[in-house]
């Protein structure tokens, strides 16, 4: 499993590429979209930012996969977002505030075969875990 600080780096990498890019790389990243999600820290109340794939868009509304690599802990920014669904989502259009909630076991069997039959990595990190890998449904706020 990827340790914190890997996941981290990676993150400050892939940060420093769209910004020395001038945003014109960075967008995509295993063919699929990326997004940088802005959460609130559970604890710290502070704005926390993470970079993220978003394996399954429908229209305005789009997925993402709590998948922490199959570790089995969930990844923190899920934590985030499961005790405060207010994010703030910016994509290579701009950025827009989105409600967050958590796939209930209809909306998730539905999303699940959908998302590792186009990015099979998904699958290989349910296998390394016990824990159920949630998805999480990102919508336009209200």
């Amino acid at each position: 499993m990827p340790h914190d600080l890997v996941l981290k780096t990676m993150n400050t990498v892939h940060r420093t590429l769209l910004t020395v890019s001038g945003g014109r790389i960075g967008w995509t990243a295993g063919k699929m979209p990326v997004i940088e999600l802005t959460t609130t820290g559970r604890k710290s109340g502070q704005p926390r930012t993470v970079m993220l794939t978003t394996p399954h868009v429908d229209g305005d509304a789009m997925a993402l996969v709590a998948s922490k690599g199959g570790d089995d802990h969930h990844p923190a920014w899920f934590l985030n977002l499961r005790d405060n669904p207010s994010v703030s989502v910016k994509t290579k259009d701009g950025a827009r505030a989105m409600t967050a909630r958590i796939a209930d076991s209809e909306e998730r069997a539905e999303l699940w075969p959908k998302i590792t039959d186009k990015y099979e990595n998904y699958a290989g990190y349910q296998t390394k875990t016990d824990r159920e890998i949630p998805v999480v449904i990102l919508e336009p706020a209200e």
